[in-house]
């Protein structure tokens, strides 16, 4: 390995991390594993390129230190791990499924220490196959693939809902816009929640025909990806990359209030307080964003009434409201407050 790997392990503060190379793509394969006090580390995996493989080392240790604060901020017990398949371009149908055996063949030799679910760039298919030849991939009913995206939009249309009620004393969306950045497995239907609410919407990808076709569906203003800080909205919710919301962005804000799925939001846990002494609302990612994580735990235990994976996930609606308002009182960003309860579940 690069010095540069060997710097960003040592500076880690996970348990482990398992890395393979894939002499036939070309790919890296990074498991994080970040803390498994609470259980098996369970997370998603990432297909994506990179500048270079360490940016995809480093985008699976911050991504499984997420993890573990998801899986404690909700109750959960799971242990924080992520995994990232680095790949060099764009790879063939028949390149790609080689890629994928050979890491659900990886995942076997971990005997449990990790288990996976879909994340950006592998689909449920992709789940379905690495379930039948590891046994570990979650949110799998009798060896068929499920999509964890609308369980992740449903939880965060209810933190959107608890966040108006402590913003505005009610969470009447008739009178309120949100602006939707991404409109992939999880903002799409997030868009649908929110018009269907009454919501006016604005949306925003880089991918500006993702952003056309929901509009077709969902009516609502596109607005180029440049554009989007100039957008004066009550909501803001990022649902594409992390890292938004960082000391040049902040300020460029014109929300009350930031509620959104992408994980890793803050480039730093001091952006959070950038964004109070704003007066700014911040919905934590990782508590706002777990309906697909709690729903899919769920399944993998074994429940199967949709009722009850819906009831489940809209706890987060109820979990926010009360981080708002420990946090109000204690004179605090609510990241501070998820922190405190995460904090006291991983020492349970």
């Amino acid at each position: 390995m690069t010095r540069g790997f060997l710097e960003v392990m040592e500076a880690w503060d996970g348990e482990s991390v398992v890395t393979a190379f894939d002499s036939a793509t070309g790919a890296w394969i990074f498991v994080a594993l970040h803390d498994t006090r609470l259980g098996p580390a369970a997370g998603g995996t990432r297909m994506a390129s990179y500048p270079a493989p360490v940016d995809g080392l480093i985008d699976a240790m911050r991504l499984a230190e997420g993890m573990t604060w998801k899986w404690a901020g909700v109750g959960v017990r799971f242990g924080g791990g992520k995994a990232v398949i680095a790949i060099p371009n764009d790879l063939g149908h028949e390149a790609r499924a080689g890629l994928i055996d050979r890491y659900a063949a990886r995942l076997v030799s971990l005997r449990g220490a990790f288990q996976t679910g879909v994340d950006m760039g592998t689909t449920p298919e992709d789940m379905a196959r690495i379930g039948a030849i590891s046994g570990y991939a979650v949110g799998l009913v009798d060896g068929k693939p499920g999509d964890p995206g609308p369980y992740t939009a449903r939880g965060v249309f209810a933190g959107i809902r608890a966040a108006l009620e402590h913003r505005f004393g009610e969470a009447n969306f008739g009178a309120r816009s949100v602006l939707v950045q991404g409109l992939g497995d999880v903002g799409l239907p997030l868009a649908g929640m929110l018009a269907e609410a009454g919501a006016t919407l604005h949306l925003t990808d880089l991918r500006e025909e993702a952003a056309r076709r929901a509009q077709t569906r969902f009516g609502g203003t596109v607005i180029p990806a440049d554009d989007m800080w100039e957008v004066e909205a009550d909501v803001y919710a990022p649902c594409a990359v992390g890292a938004t919301l960082n000391p040049d962005t902040i300020p460029r804000l014109r929300c009350g209030i930031v509620a959104g799925s992408a994980n890793n939001q803050l480039l730093s846990e001091a952006d959070a307080d950038r964004l109070r002494a704003r007066g700014i609302l911040y919905a934590p990612d990782y508590v706002i964003n777990a309906g697909g994580a709690v729903a899919f735990a769920a399944i993998h235990r074994g429940e199967r009434d949709e009722t009850r994976l819906r009831a489940r996930v809209d706890e987060i609606g109820a979990s926010l409201r009360e981080l708002f308002e420990e946090a109000a009182a204690a004179g605090e960003s609510p990241l501070h407050a998820a922190r405190r309860r995460a904090r006291r579940f991983l020492d349970t």
